[in-house]
């Protein structure tokens, strides 16, 4: 058996959570799509400035 520290120089037993337990609340992809909408905005912002560039010289 292996003997951890604790950080906090405490004797507690550790406590084990399940990925859901340790979450403690729902995951609705919004990061997916605040991803999704950032890369496509910064895709037409090149765009744009390519286009004025271009126009420009």
């Amino acid at each position: 058996m292996e003997t951890h520290v604790r950080p906090d120089g405490s004797d507690q037993e550790a406590v084990h959570l399940s990925t859901d337990e340790a979450r403690a609340g729902a995951t609705p992809h919004v990061t997916r799509n605040v991803l999704g909408w950032g890369l496509a905005l910064v895709l037409v912002g090149f765009a744009v400035v390519l286009a004025i560039y271009m126009v420009a010289s």
